[in-house]
């Protein structure tokens, strides 16, 4: 069958695959208008003039090679006002919309600081396995053929390979979620007193997962004098408190241009709950759907939406808490090749991950907080790159 025609008698015949039932009480309904934002693509984009460009940042040349590389033309609003900053070892708040190219606000940076202390090293602490990676390989690509190396401790992974790269290699930047790095602390593999520098990305997420705690006893084992960068796009009470406990006299910076961007056409999708599915079909078998991101609220449901996909000739595939970090990072690495079209996805992929060129976000399942609908829709419209975000509404 042709990814891009679907069948609506093959649909019929397997129907019995359904939908999974919604929850009762699930979550306080979002009303639905905050859903619909027609008008964007009409609307003339404001166009960012950046103070600085890369070459005027005081940074070694091949680090301003590899960024050329990347092919980044001029810094985002967030990397404007932030690198600079960072250089001059300043602590730092940033607050930002998702898709802002935050990750390169604080990697170029101190991979310099690194460069001019070879003994430096750095602590990068974030929420999920997936964002861990992306940021370990985009620390890959920046300072390619400069002899600076990572490791990354996330859960999920075998710990033991991550072992004896802490006690094998000479990593100046760890990248890892709270749990493993917990852990791996414990255990006396990693020693924070030799660590000056913490970069706190996705606090937020962080905080909603449950990880204060843990950051806390993090921040509390590093040198009294450190430099230390938070960077967050929201900033809730317990954040605010974490940031006047551990940072001294931060920059802030707000990058933000409201609670959405500006370039996503959102809009809602009447759907009924028994042809969710078929209407589903229906939109994928579109040729503007040419990289979608769906979301689901539960992971059996987020599989079993995955598997009808491929039955009715697309290629998808899912992430979700019940697969396997490698399983997780293959179906990443192949959405993000082009491999696969669609990819479902609970929440867990809604933070931090920057995957290029998704065309569509697709809520299959309304958000449980218009703050996941944020994140949600996020992933596509990425630094001013136009996108669609569509919510199905029963």
């Amino acid at each position: 069958m042709s990814t891009r025609h679907f069948d609506r008698q093959s649909f019929r015949k397997h129907s019995n695959f359904g939908v999974p039932k919604r929850r009762p009480g699930f979550a306080q309904p979002i009303s639905i208008d905050r859903f619909i934002n027609k008008n964007v693509l009409a609307q003339k984009a404001e166009v960012f003039v950046p103070v600085h460009k890369f070459e005027d940042f005081k940074i070694d040349q091949r680090l301003k090679a590899n960024i050329l590389a990347k092919g980044y033309k001029a810094p985002t609003p967030i990397q404007d006002k932030i690198i600079e900053s960072v250089l001059r070892e300043l602590d730092v708040v940033g607050i930002a919309n998702t898709g802002m190219g935050k990750t390169g606000a604080f990697l170029i940076p101190l991979i310099q600081k690194v460069l001019l202390n070879p003994q430096e090293k750095i602590l990068i602490v974030v929420p999920t396995r997936e964002l861990a990676t992306q940021i370990n390989q985009e620390f890959k690509s920046f300072s390619r053929g400069i002899n600076i190396y990572s490791v990354c401790c996330v859960g999920g992974a075998a710990i033991g390979r991550q072992i004896t790269e802490l006690k094998n290699y000479r990593n100046n930047f760890i990248i890892g979620t709270p749990g493993r790095l917990k852990d791996l602390i414990q255990r006396r593999f990693i020693n924070l007193s030799s660590f000056s520098t913490i970069v706190l990305d996705e606090a937020d997420r962080m905080l909603d997962m449950g990880f204060v705690a843990d950051m806390r006893y993090i921040m509390g084992l590093m040198p009294g004098k450190r430099h230390a960068l938070c960077f967050s796009a929201t900033m809730p009470r317990e954040i605010a408190l974490l940031v006047n406990e551990f940072l001294k006299n931060p920059v802030t910076v707000f990058a933000k241009t409201g609670d959405t961007p500006e370039n996503i056409y959102q809009d809602i999708v009447r759907v009924s709950h028994s042809g969710k599915v078929e209407t589903l079909c229906n939109l994928l078998a579109k040729d503007e759907f040419r990289k979608v991101l769906i979301f689901g609220r539960t992971k059996h449901g987020v599989e079993r939406l995955s598997k009808n996909l491929t039955r009715y000739g697309f290629r998808a595939d899912s992430i979700h808490g019940d697969k396997n970090y490698a399983s997780r990072i293959k179906a990443l690495e192949s959405f993000k090749a082009d491999y696969i079209t669609v990819l479902v996805a609970t929440d867990v992929a809604a933070r931090g991950l920057d995957i290029p060129d998704v065309s569509h976000v697709i809520n299959y399942d309304v958000p449980a907080t218009y703050e996941d609908y944020v994140h949600r829709i996020g992933r596509t419209g990425r630094i001013n790159k136009r996108g669609v975000a569509l919510t199905f509404v029963e």
